[in-house]
C-alpha cells in the first residue's frame, strides 16, 4: 500500500516485500517517539513503528514541507494491521477514473493549474467500474470502452478540518467516440487534450506525484499486454 501524504509517498510493506538492495538515508527500529526537531532527507524507513510513532509520522508529513524528503517506508510483520490502523486515522472517500487511449494518444485534462486524468467520486450503489466510466464520460464528454484495472491510488488532504484519505480506482480505457469532446467546466476542468506518450510524461511534470506513479503503472501494464 502506497499513500501520498502531502505529495510524498508513504509505503507500508512486510519484511518479505522490502527490496534488500534499496538504500535508506535514515533507518529507525522499534521507534516509540519521533524527535521534535527531526529533519528527514531522501528515503526514510521505520521498522515496526509503534502506533504513537505512526501517528507522529503522519502528522509531520501532513504539516511540514520536508522538501528534501523523497519517501517514507513502514516495515512490519503484520502489514494488514498496520494498514488498518493508518486508514483508521482518516475519513475514507472512494473515487474512480481512467486513462483513456486513442491509438497512440492519451487523454489528459487540465484542472486547478495541473495536468491530470479524469476521475470522480462514487454515486450511491455504483461499482468502481461503473463510477470510472461515468466520470470519464461526464468530465470529457466522450464515449469510452472500459478496459483492465491499472491500480488504486491513495492520497490525503484536509477538508473542513477533517483528514481525508481518498482511494481512487483506475482503469485503462479506449476511446469509442470523441467527436463532442469538451471539458466539464463546472468540475473546474479548463482544457482537454490528446497527448502522445512522451508529451504526457512532460505534462505530468506539472502534476501530482500520485499521477506520475499511476502513469508508470499504466505503461507497465501496457507493455505486459504487448508482450503476450
Amino acid at each position: 500500500m502506497k499513500i501520498f501524504v502531502n505529495d510524498k509517498p508513504l509505503e507500508i510493506l512486510n519484511f518479505e516485500e522490502l527490496d534488500p538492495s534499496k538504500a535508506f538515508e535514515h533507518s529507525y527500529k522499534n521507534l516509540d517517539e519521533i524527535p521534535e526537531d527531526v529533519e528527514w532527507e531522501e528515503d526514510v524507513v521505520f521498522y515496526e513503528p509503534s502506533q504513537d510513532a505512526v501517528i507522529r509520522i503522519l502528522y509531520l508529513m501532513r504539516t511540514r514541507k520536508m522538501k528534501k524528503l523523497d519517501s517514507v517506508t513502514l516495515v512490519t510483520v503484520d502489514k494488514k494491521a498496520l494498514k488498518e490502523f493508518v486508514k483508521s486515522r482518516f475519513l475514507i472517500i472512494k473515487a474512480a477514473g481512467g486513462i483513456v487511449a486513442k491509438k497512440d494518444k492519451i487523454l489528459m485534462i487540465y484542472r486547478l493549474g495541473k495536468w491530470d486524468f479524469p476521475k470522480g467520486k462514487f454515486d450511491k450503489g455504483e461499482t468502481p467500474e461503473e463510477c470510472a466510466k461515468r466520470e470519464v464520460e461526464e468530465e470529457c464528454n466522450v464515449k469510452v470502452k472500459l478496459g483492465a484495472h491499472i491500480c488504486n491510488t491513495w492520497h490525503t488532504y484536509t477538508q473542513n478540518r477533517r483528514s481525508i484519505l481518498k482511494k481512487t480506482y483506475w482503469y485503462a480505457m479506449e476511446s469509442v467516440n470523441d467527436h463532442g469532446m469538451k471539458p466539464q467546466v463546472e468540475e473546474g476542468i479548463d482544457e482537454i487534450r490528446w497527448l502522445s506518450e512522451s508529451d504526457a510524461k512532460t505534462a505530468l511534470i506539472n502534476s501530482y506525484p500520485s499521477m506520475r506513479y499511476l502513469f508508470k503503472q499504466y505503461l507497465k501494464n501496457h507493455m505486459k499486454i504487448q508482450m503476450l
